[in-house]
């Protein structure tokens, strides 16, 4: 198993990333409670050696890629940066899509702006529009990268027939999509990014509130001496050398905790048992 992954940039990272949704206050809307301990987890982050930060316009809005910001520049030159734009918030916890080309050109112009970047390393459609085609939206996407606004382009929220597409449009470095041990509905998507070596980049990598009720985690907490977060961390790095999971936190302590995931290499038994548990 690989511990780095070469994107289509040609930056090579290690493969666990961290998600910067949580840093935002409650339903994803507006600062956190406590800017500075935002700022601090984000420097740990970089201290920890994760090089792959994944935010978007649509956390906060606007307030996680303005954290990020505040907190890391300087940036490391080593350091990638993906964002994405296509979803627009009407509130707290309200998420619609928006993948008309001249919004997403206004969403890659603003997200420059808040980042402080001449570049976008990786620039993903958050989701598909079901109002506009694919193609249109990464249209705009493919111009920006033209123009040296960006350098890579991602996927989100896709199905296997959806990638395809996209495909031919633009060559696409990662795809991401909801995947974790209790939710496995585009496992297909993966396999066919594993076939491709495209970033496959799972969100809710932890199936937040649900591990408790994956009955083989405690057998495997006690074999390897790990949390159950760590386990599954682990079950999803060896999924294939594509994977880059992107758990996301507002706590030092727990990001520390997911950081050591990296160091477990789960038995080849002991995966299949937790993709496929006695009881399932």
């Amino acid at each position: 198993m690989s511990r780095t992954y070469r994107l289509a940039h040609e930056t090579t990272i290690p493969r666990l990333g961290f998600g910067a949704m949580r840093i935002c206050g409650t339903g994803i809307w507006g600062l956190p409670e406590r800017v500075d301990d935002a700022v601090a987890l984000l420097r740990e982050v970089v201290h920890q050696g994760v090089r792959l930060i994944d935010t978007a316009d649509a956390y906060g809005p606007e307030v996680s890629e303005c954290l990020i910001a505040q907190a890391l520049r300087p940036y490391p030159e080593d350091l990638v940066i993906a964002t994405k734009g296509g979803i627009v918030r009407g509130g707290p916890s309200v998420w619609e899509t928006d993948g008309r080309p001249e919004h997403l050109t206004r969403a890659i112009e603003n997200s420059l702006r808040r980042l402080q970047l001449e570049r976008i390393d990786l620039y993903q459609l958050h989701a598909v529009d079901e109002d506009v085609p694919i193609e249109a939206s990464l249209g705009a996407l493919v111009r920006a990268q033209e123009q040296g606004k960006i350098r890579s382009i991602g996927v989100s929220n896709v199905t296997v027939a959806q990638l395809e597409r996209a495909r031919s449009v633009c060559e696409v470095a990662t795809v991401q999509n909801r995947f974790n041990l209790r939710d496995r509905t585009h496992e297909p998507v993966l396999r066919r990014c594993a076939e491709l070596g495209i970033g496959f980049m799972p969100w809710d990598p932890l199936a937040t509130g649900d591990l408790a009720r994956h009955t083989v985690l405690p057998e495997l907490t006690r074999k390897y001496d790990a949390t159950p977060s760590q386990i599954a961390l682990a079950w999803l790095l060896a999924q294939a050398d594509v994977v880059l999971p992107i758990p996301g936190t507002s706590s030092i302590d727990h990001l520390r905790e997911n950081v050591l995931a990296q160091t477990i290499e789960l038995d080849p038994m002991d995966v299949a048992l937790l993709s496929h548990p006695p009881e399932a």
